[in-house]
């Protein structure tokens, strides 16, 4: 099974990082959107099938706190899981966002192995997926 994901990072080199670590991790990707904002997310959301959101929170126009708020206003947090990755440090703002039904926080700077083991534990296992000794995929 292969995912859709969406990438939503004001920086274009974060996105690229982040798809690359994806990558790394061999997380099977179907489609890949990317979004420089919590609006531009939001219109991807509205348009296309989405399986799993990784979401920075200081970005202009829309902020990631406010796209997850959006996401919970439409009910479609529980559908589309959302994933926080910031460099954001307050206990506080994370917990509302898990509250408000974000999946997971990774913080930056992250490894392949923090979003692998992450998008796992949110997705749940996928076909060539092990969990060996080695800790390979």
């Amino acid at each position: 099974m292969a995912f859709n994901i969406l990438i939503v990072d004001d920086s274009q080199i974060i996105r690229k990082i982040i798809h690359r670590t994806i990558l790394m991790a061999n997380v099977p990707i179907g489609l890949l959107w990317n979004a420089s904002n919590g609006l531009e997310a939001l219109q991807v959301i509205n348009n296309e099938w989405v399986d799993l959101v990784l979401l920075d929170l200081n970005m202009p126009v829309m902020t990631g706190s406010d796209f997850v708020e959006k996401m919970s206003e439409k009910g479609l947090i529980d559908k589309v899981p959302v994933i926080v990755v910031s460099t954001e440090g307050s206990e506080s703002k994370v917990e509302r966002l898990l509250e408000k039904g974000a999946r997971a926080f990774v913080r930056k700077p992250f490894t392949p192995e923090d979003i692998r083991k992450t998008v796992r534990e949110v997705l749940g296992e996928w076909d060539g997926c092990e969990d060996t000794a080695g800790d390979s995929f």
